[in-house]
């Protein structure tokens, strides 16, 4: 589920990050920032599939679906000024395509956690027995 989540997360931001992109065509742009989160996105599912029970592998997903999830209500909700290399990106609706990604981020976000806390058990319990 966690997998599933950040891979539905990382199609949608590959669809959306020509267009956000124009703002800024020759800056890092938001577009960009779509891509490099698409990326990550993926090798943090890779990692989890190839690495399934594994603690690290949990965190590394929690940090980026939680990350995304974050980074979209905050900008969302909040009108923050462009700082450093990061334009403004505050986008006050909702639409089909965000909000299935911010779906698919809660639910990646939720199942990572839930990956993170049992594999936690799974090594205090194999600990207590050795």
């Amino acid at each position: 589920m966690t997998a599933a989540g950040l891979l539905v997360d990382a199609v949608l931001h590959l669809q959306l990050a020509a267009n956000y992109q124009l703002a800024a065509p020759g800056g890092i742009g938001q577009g960009n920032l779509f891509r490099i989160e698409a990326v990550l996105a993926v090798l943090a599912a890779l990692l989890l599939v190839l690495r399934h029970g594994n603690r690290t592998a949990y965190a590394m997903a929690l940090l980026m679906a939680g990350g995304g999830l974050t980074a979209l209500l905050v900008y969302r909700y909040y009108q923050l000024p462009a700082f450093g290399p990061f334009p403004a990106m505050y986008e006050p609706v909702w639409f089909f395509k965000k909000s299935l990604a911010a779906i698919a981020e809660a639910v990646a976000t939720a199942a990572a956690l839930a990956g993170y806390l049992q594999a936690g058990q799974s090594i205090s319990v194999s600990a207590a027995n050795h």
